[in-house]
């Protein structure tokens, strides 16, 4: 059977092929059956072996006319292994294998070399790099974040200077804006005071608050109010830490009874508001005080469906618990007190407690009455259908600390004010007590500005923060506010003067930081970060304003040691470069300063003089010599004067005089500076430095006479400066000088050798032009000395411990031979 049907498949093939013969338009397939039986089984094998991704990929090749089986025998032929394979060791008698291996090594090594630095680089770039940008992140965040102190940034500027050959950078237009100066009128002021030692003086937050009123706005004015209500408690010791000190609890209740005092007086005006605008509906009449006032307000509030659910009876148609909330929410006891006793007989137990909570507010109520007020609030009123009992009943006797009254409480300054009433000073459960910490960390970590939407309604969570005690992170915000930080800033300033900020103990902390010795959620605020990103706005444009806050900083220390207040006087100096106006000016007749806008600072502990010469110090660190001539002139340090003199005029000494270059000044700067060596009450620099400062002196003058071809002038001038011989008598005189010179004046040899050389050649020149017109014996006398004068230098040149350039020794020696 099988058979058959091989036979019936070869007979179909046949005649399959003869129809591909017969059809023209196919081509003429050159393989038999077998061939093709052949290619299939070894094609079959190949995807065995190699796996059909190698058929994909001829294909896939082989369609954009690849032979991919060719280019992988060519690539085999390639190989690297041997470009760097060790060399092979040779015999040393075969120069040509020597020579190519040599060769090889180099370009091996070179290779290697290059591989090497280049890998060194890219990693250097990339770190620099990265350190940058990070750097970059860190100021963008630094002053916003929260966290444990670090020494992160320096607060020092480190500004790119100009070139010594610039003009100084002038103080320009004021930057300050309205605002800005009537807050910088009263530190001024207020600092004028501290320089005359006044004892008696206006608190500044009540100086600040004055000129709050004058900005006409309404929100600013309500934050100064808060910050005057909140400062005035018991004054503070300077010397304490004002966050230890907040955490006294004598402190801390005057805290709290000074954030409910303002939180009162605010709901009593609003109480007045309401009743005002609706006199008809409120009925309050003409009488005074404050009950007239809660029973007009309660009378508008509550109307209708609002009186649903109150106990207790009315008292002068008013539901009772309403009017005793709103008299003790005005921060009247007494009036609600009044309210209680004309509701009959049925509240003796809490009037007790009332009497008692009047006579100590503060204090929580004696175990007799708190057990009694417990005991009814378990049982009648925790179940209250009336909310505003329920709120009496937690003020004055903390029954639940856990309620949040949220019937009562509408807004955050109700609510802030409930839970500053449950804060007593003694709880007999302790379990349930809230403390002042809680609160604060309830506000400031719990709740945040996410809860209080900070920036929508920055004044709220300015109050809620700052009637809780916690002025740091409630300044740091408004810092944070365009609008507000000005505010923000004079309002750390008024709490410093009174020693109620907490500053971190490094002034290199962020702007807000957390001290692990500090009470929770207590944080630090860096007031010397805060002053200098307010005052670098107009540093430049208003110094002697940026000087007055710089004050403030008077008794801080910066990491090593230095007065705050003068480091940053010093880093405005190097930024403006306005000595005269820092510093005063300095009479070249008299020697005397005028006074400069630091005088005005001058006490035990601060000092112009000091100041100017920390800054000479920087500028001598900076390159700037010029200027710290100037500023150690200032600072009345002649020693430094010259000596920094000496250094300049080396370089240029024998340079022309172009006016205005470095040189030109030099010149004009050594005649002030001659003059205050003159001066009876200046105390002699060390003998060296006077000789080369002189010497110096003298050396510019020679190279002014020979720029100007005056050499019979120039060659008295180096007589007179007595630094290289002029005969073979003062050889060994001005070797033995030469050996004990400063290096200033030894590195000016050199050019005064070759000016010497010059001038002693065109002299050669100039007397064999007139030597026919000469007597004989005259001429031959002046070429003696001539040639007496070129030994001589070059005696000196040979004998003194400096070595010149090569070419001061090749001019001088073909000066001698040009003598001959």
């Amino acid at each position: 059977m099988a058979d058959d049907d091989f036979s019936k498949l070869l007979q179909q093939a046949e005649q399959l092929t003869t129809e591909i013969e017969g059809n023209e338009e196919l081509p003429r397939v050159e393989r038999s059956l077998g061939q093709v039986l052949e290619a299939s089984h070894e094609l079959y094998s190949r995807v065995i072996q190699s796996g059909a991704n190698d058929i994909q990929a001829h294909l896939l090749f082989g369609s954009k006319g690849i032979d991919l089986q060719q280019i992988s025998q060519k690539l085999e032929t390639l190989s690297s292994k041997r470009t760097f394979e060790p060399l092979q060791p040779i015999a040393d008698s075969d120069i040509e294998s020597f020579l190519k291996n040599e060769r090889e090594n180099a370009i091996l090594s070179l290779i290697d070399e290059v591989n090497k630095n280049s890998l060194q680089t890219t990693e250097d770039q990339k770190w620099e790099h990265m350190l940058s940008e990070w750097t970059k992140e860190k100021i963008k965040l630094m002053n916003a974040m929260i966290g444990p102190s670090q020494n992160w940034l320096d607060l020092k500027r480190t500004p790119e200077p100009p070139s010594i050959a610039d003009t100084p950078k002038k103080f320009g237009q004021s930057m300050l804006d309205n605002i800005e100066a009537a807050y910088a009128r009263q530190v001024q002021q207020y600092n004028k005071l501290v320089f005359q030692g006044a004892k008696s003086r206006t608190a500044l937050h009540q100086k600040f608050s004055q000129v709050a009123e004058e900005f006409n706005d309404p929100k600013v004015k309500e934050m100064w109010e808060i910050i005057k209500t909140m400062a005035n408690i018991p004054a503070l010791v300077r010397d304490e830490d004002p966050l230890k000190a907040r955490g006294n609890t004598t402190i801390q209740q005057c805290l709290i009874s000074q954030g409910k005092k303002y939180l009162e007086k605010r709901y009593k005006q609003y109480m007045s508001d309401v009743v005002r605008a609706n006199p008809a509906a409120a009925m309050r009449g003409g009488e005074p005080g404050t009950f007239p006032l809660v029973r007009g307000f309660v009378g508008l509030r509550l109307q209708g469906q609002n009186t649903q659910g109150l106990t207790d009876g009315v008292i002068e148609d008013r539901p009772l618990w309403p009017m005793v909330y709103y008299c003790l929410r005005s921060g009247d006891a007494t009036a609600a007190l009044h309210c209680l006793r004309k509701a009959g007989r049925d509240h003796e137990e809490f009037i007790a407690a009332l009497e008692e909570h009047i006579k100590g507010p503060e204090k929580a109520l004696s175990d007799k009455l708190q057990t009694a007020i417990n005991f009814q609030y378990r049982i009648q009123v925790r179940n209250s259908t009336d909310p505003y009992k329920r709120a009496v009943y937690c003020v004055i006797g903390c029954c639940d600390v856990s309620d949040e009254h949220s019937e009562v409480a509408r807004t955050a300054d109700d609510y802030l004010w409930l839970k500053l009433s449950v804060i007593k000073s003694r709880s007999n459960n302790e379990s349930e007590s809230f403390s002042y910490s809680d609160l604060q960390k309830m506000i400031l970590e719990d709740y945040g500005e996410t809860h209080y939407h900070a920036y929508e309604k920055p004044l709220v969570y300015f109050q809620v923060l700052t009637l809780t005690g916690q002025f740091e992170p409630a300044i740091e915000f408004l810092s944070r506010i365009p609008r507000y930080q000005v505010h923000g800033v004079h309002m750390a300033l008024a709490l410093h003067d009174v020693y109620m900020l907490g500053t971190p103990r490094n002034v290199q902390a962020p702007l807000l930081s957390v001290d692990t010795d500090d009470p929770i959620p207590l944080r630090r605020l860096n007031l010397a970060r805060l002053i200098l990103l307010y005052v670098r706005k107009f540093e430049l444009s208003d110094p002697s304003d940026a000087l007055h806050y710089y004050f403030f900083l008077r008794n801080l220390k910066d990491p090593s040691g230095k007065n705050l207040f003068m480091c940053c006087c010093t880093d405005l100096a190097l930024e403006s470069r306005d000595y005269d106006l820092l510093f005063g000016v300095m009479d070249n007749m008299t020697g005397m300063r005028s006074s400069g806008l630091l005088d005005q600072f001058n006490n035990p502990h601060i000092d112009s003089k000091v100041i100017a010469l920390n800054l000479a110090e920087q500028l001598v660190n900076k390159g700037l010599f010029e200027d710290a001539i100037m500023v150690y002139d200032i600072a009345g340090n002649l020693e430094k004067v010259l000596e920094l003199f000496c250094v300049l005029l080396a370089q240029v000494v024998n340079s022309g005089s172009d006016a205005g270059g470095l040189r030109a000044r030099l010149a004009a700067l050594a005649e002030r500076v001659s003059r205050r060596l003159r001066a009876p009450d200046v105390a002699p620099p060390p003998a060296a430095l006077l000789e080369a400062y002189t010497k110096l002196c003298k050396l510019m003058t020679f190279f002014d006479q020979f720029h100007s071809e005056n050499y019979e002038g120039a060659l008295e001038t180096v007589r007179s400066c007595e630094l290289v011989p002029l005969s073979a008598s003062e050889v060994e005189a001005r070797v033995c000088g030469a050996r004990s010179a400063r290096g200033e004046l030894l590195r000016a040899l050199p050019a005064l050798l070759r000016a010497l050389c010059h001038i002693l050649i065109a002299q050669r020149q100039k007397l064999r032009a007139a030597q026919s017109a000469l007597p004989v014996q005259t001429a031959n006398k002046q070429l003696e000395w001539l040639r007496e004068q070129a030994e001589v230098l070059n005696t000196f040149a040979g004998n003194i411990a400096y070595r010149m350039p090569g070419d001061t020794y090749s001019q001088l020696a073909q000066m001698q031979i040009l003598m001959h």
